[in-house]
């Protein structure tokens, strides 16, 4: 293969499995599979992909990955050993965080800070909210605390002092003292990871950032030689949780823009081939091996969120793809709670042991169990399961038979009744991003993927009330498509927090002009090859006095009357008036630069000639009795090819199920859109 024909390999670790996805030319296949994740090492995992697929160094130019490492150990509470130097009178900001609680009942709840109380140190300094010094820093009060903390064996330590977004210096001299002790600890100062205001949401981001720093710079130099020897030593990007990429070494500075990485590939994926399907309001529906994630994306646009709760009171403010999760995915258990009620997840049993039926030593029955069970799934073709010839269906039944017989249920009814409990979970969180915010459903395409999102799209789809779902080419491994297109991208933003009329049209444009170099450079350190930059611009804005702000969209150039024009109309949008001659606040300016990768072809959409698809093979399939039910290779499918649910389509990378009642065609593109009848 010549280099002019080398191609892109996006590869998105999950859970259960981790996918790759492999194209010379942009957004056409050249292959696809998946291999069981490695979670003792995930870079294991994403070599076993390549290795699997056959792809050899002189194959590709470029690497673009998606990761969970970030994710879990916030989760798993797996992060580094943490100190936090904060201003005298803050030790306790993570417990207060703000007037929230763990559940909606209850005052109760268990909180468990990745920095405890006793890694948590003040020193006596103070600036105002104008970044002016009330109360300077002692050198010697932080040099006596240095030689403390070098006796506590912490890998890194987050700098945090009150209004350092307007003023750094203080957090900057005393990483330096930091380092002068110490220079193998890994400093965060607040400010370098976001420069806004809400102490608790700053602090809360930095030590996120500074949990994850050696973890993931650990895992960034582990994978860049992993690779190496075995000859993929060219340029390795990562997908970050705003849906854009950074490149592998610099990484590190970013460990806490990756906690979404591969769900934001999966978004920028699906609205990408909606768009092209004619399709600009999107509810995605990614279902894999352990967790439901679901975003909406409005206008071809998916929606920012800027900021996220990773746990209770572990707040992240840093712009990310709004993505919501639940533990609902194939490896999700089914059990009696302690009231003898039926419940499905969040508990996986992930890639160790897996599902009852994978044959690992799973013994507890899964969703993946129920699929193979009720035939949804073909048990002779295990997808991604190269140790195993077939499935265990005897082993899955013994143990959905177990859990039934203790509700009254034979095997049958009880994966029923676990099919449908798992259902109305995910149905419930795509309600909640969709009716619950103003959207309707029937407005709206779902785009069901993920190893296991086509097997319960039209259930969602059904459950919830949207009138077309759009099955993609290859929904398995639609985020590691995801990181192979995407561009890169880089967030800044700083609070300035002035009235409209106390600023003038130079002081804001300075601003964008210092956060615009920035991005500039950052891009120009990439070293990745790009078409050019696009920069976007934001404000956050609000009427005097108000605690929310709204963002609104600016144009280079505007004048700051332009701007309130601008916030009234997003402001009229939102709440469906405005309030009148109130004076108007600039809160903070973001900047997003995007660099876009050096361009590459396109699908194109073939002939359509409408014809009812004739299956081959038909088999037995549970829908409230067994059914009948043709079963389609969906590579032998063709564009304009027209069939009625009930109906099974297999491929590599997942299984799809057309419910009865429904009919399903393939657009130009090779999308399945399945409608009501």
């Amino acid at each position: 293969m010549t280099a002019a024909t080398r191609g892109v390999v996006g590869i998105d670790v999950g859970g259960t499995f981790t996918d790759l996805f492999f194209s010379q030319d942009g957004l056409r296949v050249d292959r696809v599979l998946k291999v069981p994740s490695t979670p003792d090492d995930p870079s294991r995992g994403l070599v076993d992909a390549l290795e699997a697929a056959g792809i050899r160094p002189d194959d590709v130019d470029l690497i673009v990955h998606g990761t969970t490492i970030a994710t879990n150990a916030v989760i798993e509470r797996k992060g580094a050993r943490c100190a936090l130097v904060t201003t005298k009178g803050f030790r306790d900001i993570l417990e207060l965080g703000r007037r929230d609680r763990p559940a909606m009942y209850g005052m109760t709840g268990v909180q468990d800070p990745i920095i405890p109380r006793d890694l948590r140190w003040e020193i006596d300094e103070r600036l105002d909210h104008t970044g002016a010094v009330i109360r300077p820093m002692d050198d010697a009060e932080m040099r006596a605390l240095a030689l403390v903390l070098l006796e506590l064996d912490v890998e890194a330590i987050v700098v945090a002092f009150l209004h350092s977004y307007v003023n750094p210096a203080h957090e900057d001299r005393v990483r330096a003292i930091l380092l002068e002790t110490n220079a193998a600890w890994q400093v965060v100062t607040s400010s370098s990871v976001v420069r806004e205001l809400y102490e608790f949401e700053r602090t809360s981001t930095a030590c996120v950032q500074a949990y994850l720093q050696p973890l993931v710079s650990r895992y960034a130099a582990g994978l860049q030689s992993r690779l190496a020897e075995r000859g993929f030593g060219m340029h390795t990007l990562v997908m970050q949780s705003n849906g854009g990429l950074v490149p592998l070494k610099q990484l590190s500075a970013r460990a806490a823009n990756i906690v979404r990485s591969g769900p934001a590939a999966g978004v920028m994926a699906a609205a990408k081939l909606a768009a092209e399907a004619g399709f600009d309001n999107v509810i995605t529906g990614d279902m894999g091996g352990t967790s439901y994630d679901v975003a909406v994306v409005v206008g071809g646009r998916p929606r920012l969120s800027d900021e996220t709760a990773l746990d209770f009171r572990v707040s992240l403010r840093l712009p990310m793809i709004d993505v919501h999760t639940i533990g609902a995915g194939g490896g999700s258990i089914a059990y009696l709670d302690r009231g003898g009620i039926l419940q499905v997840g969040p508990r996986s049993a992930g890639a160790v042991p897996g599902p009852v039926c994978f044959g690992r030593g799973g013994t507890e029955p899964t969703v993946t169990d129920v699929n193979a069970v009720l035939s949804r799934i073909n048990a002779d073709n295990p997808i991604g399961l190269k140790h195993l010839a077939r499935l265990d269906i005897a082993g899955a039944r013994a143990a959905i038979g177990k859990l039934g017989e203790t509700i009254g249920l034979g095997v049958e009814d009880a994966a029923e009744a676990i099919l449908a409990i798992v259902n109305q979970r995910m149905a419930g969180r795509t309600r909640l991003l969709s009716v619950e915010q103003g959207h309707d459903p029937r407005d709206f395409v779902l785009v069901a993927f993920g190893g296991a999102g086509p097997l319960h799209g039209a259930a969602i789809m059904r459950e919830v009330g949207v009138r077309t779902m759009l099955i993609p080419p290859h929904p398995g491994v639609l985020c590691a498509m995801g990181c192979a297109i995407a561009d890169l991208r880089y967030d800044m933003s700083q609070t300035i927090e002035r009235r409209v009329a106390d600023l003038t049209s130079d002081e804001v444009w300075s601003v964008f002009a210092d956060q615009l170099a920035d991005g500039q450079t950052q891009a120009r350190e990439s070293e990745t090859a790009l078409d050019g930059l696009v920069v976007e611009r934001a404000a956050q804005m609000s009427y005097a006095g108000q605690i929310h702000t709204l963002r609104v969209p600016l144009e280079a150039g505007w004048s700051l009357d332009r701007m309130v024009e601008a916030f009234h109309a997003v402001y009229r949008a939102e709440y469906g008036n405005t309030l009148g001659d109130l004076p108007v606040t600039i809160c903070s300016l973001k900047t997003a630069v995007c660099g876009r990768r050096v361009t590459q072809a396109g699908r194109r959409p073939a002939a359509v000639c409408k014809a009812m698809a004739v299956a081959t093979v038909t088999r037995p399939v549970y829908f409230g009795g067994w059914v009948e039910t043709p079963i389609f290779d969906r590579a032998a499918l063709r564009p304009g090819d027209v069939f009625d649910g009930p109906a099974i389509l297999e491929q590599s990378d997942t299984t799809s199920v057309i419910e009865p009642g429904m009919r399903a065609r393939v657009d130009a593109f090779g999308n399945v859109l399945v409608e009501m009848l």
